[in-house]
């Protein structure tokens, strides 16, 4: 719980990636009560609550509008069924398990082998990333896939361990994509996209309440790619 009364009565729930100005502007309008998030507002303590930075701005929004903030982050990242066992379902992989021992991560198998290029197409088109980099990979048929939703790239060395033949994460840096090369896949995409299916788990978490949760139209990733403009 990041802002807000943990006593108070809530009747209506927004659920996002992350808080933004224009998530809680959303939820005023829709009048929700709480908004539930996967990424904290808050990392780090602020010093001051003034509206000079975007998350100072949101929590004072927050509170003039009576407005709660949770947010679960690593606590739906290292459990069965959370972020990264229910990204290995999107993926379409069988045999799905943990793939560290404090539960961050997951490793599992595809139906049946794919050509790399083509596994990595298939992750283009079932994440809708706006991008993907990756590397070159030890073999160019792949079926052992281990993964980690957000920023993953230190258990590279885990998936490597436990025979698979990709990584998919977020946030990678040049170093690391140079050290794998030739060991394994190493697929970058975007670190929101990676994540987004945090609110569809919320969502099914709540559904026993039966109180009204909203998915937020104004989640989104705060990554553009330049695209040269066309005359």
């Amino acid at each position: 719980m990041q802002v807000g009364d943990t006593g108070r009565e809530i009747h209506s729930v927004l659920l996002t990636t992350d808080v933004t100005t224009d998530v809680v502007n959303e939820a005023i309008i829709l009048g929700c009560d709480l908004i539930i998030s996967h990424h904290p507002l808050l990392f780090h303590g602020l010093k001051q609550v003034c509206g000079q930075t975007p998350q100072a701005r949101v929590v004072e929004m927050a509170i003039k509008h009576d407005i709660a903030i949770y947010s679960a982050h690593t606590n739906l990242d290292s459990v069965v069924g959370g972020i990264n066992t229910r990204l290995a379902e999107i993926i379409g992989l069988d045999d799905v398990r943990l793939l560290t021992e404090s539960g961050l991560g997951a490793i599992g198998r595809l139906p049946k082998p794919m050509n790399y290029l083509d596994f990595i197409g298939t992750i283009r088109t079932k994440l809708n990333s706006t991008y993907v980099r990756y590397t070159r990979p030890a073999k160019e048929k792949v079926q052992t896939v281990a993964l980690c939703g957000g920023a993953g790239a230190e258990f590279i060395d885990e998936a490597i361990d436990q025979g698979a033949d990709v990584y998919l994460t977020a946030d990678c840096k040049y170093h690391e994509f140079q050290d794998v090369e030739g060991r394994i896949g190493l697929i970058d995409i975007d670190h929101w996209y990676s994540e987004r299916h945090a609110r569809e788990i919320f969502r099914d978490i709540l559904a026993p309440l039966c109180i009204p949760c909203i998915i937020s139209k104004q989640d989104k990733t705060p990554i553009q790619l330049w695209q040269e403009q066309k005359n």
